[in-house]
């Protein structure tokens, strides 16, 4: 199984002709907010399943903060991540993630890319394809199997 992961995709107009091409082959998508509008974006080249939440810049949307939810038989939490102070350090993600008993945690908000393996958790930040703070567009590509989990990190 293969999910792609986008985060910070902001209404930019051409972040979808950057990841169509990457994600056309995917088992499912996972947009981590800001903006969840994008979704409809994704929509128009994608047909497979797409799980959203939404971020800090996402007002009046009926769209949860964050979902717990079971991939390939593994745990995934899923957060845009700006409640748990992720641009100052993970600790407070990583608390949640073990009170969730997480096998994966998907996080944005920073607008860089990261892969973290700490305490049997992965945690991936797959970046922004429209607006990095490091200058690399960036999705995450997520590899599930035999029940192995095997993350990247992909420019766009």
């Amino acid at each position: 199984m293969q999910i792609g992961v986008i985060s910070d995709t902001h209404r930019d107009r051409k972040f979808a002709d950057r990841v169509k091409n990457i994600f056309s082959d995917m088992d499912m998508i996972i947009h981590l907010g800001d903006n969840v509008q994008d979704v409809l974006k994704i929509e128009k080249f994608y047909t497979g399943p797409i799980i959203n939440v939404r971020g800090n810049c996402d007002f009046s949307v009926g769209v949860p903060s964050e979902k717990i939810e079971t991939i390939g038989g593994k745990r995934f939490f899923i957060t845009h991540g700006h409640r748990y102070d992720v641009k100052y350090d993970l600790s407070g993600l990583k608390y949640k993630a073990m009170e969730e008993n997480a096998d994966i945690v998907l996080f944005g908000h920073t607008h860089l890319s990261k892969i973290i393996y700490e305490n049997g958790i992965w945690f991936v930040n797959p970046g922004s394809p429209s607006v990095p703070r490091d200058g690399f567009n960036s999705v995450a590509i997520i590899s599930l199997e035999d029940g192995i989990i095997n993350p990247g990190i992909k420019g766009v």
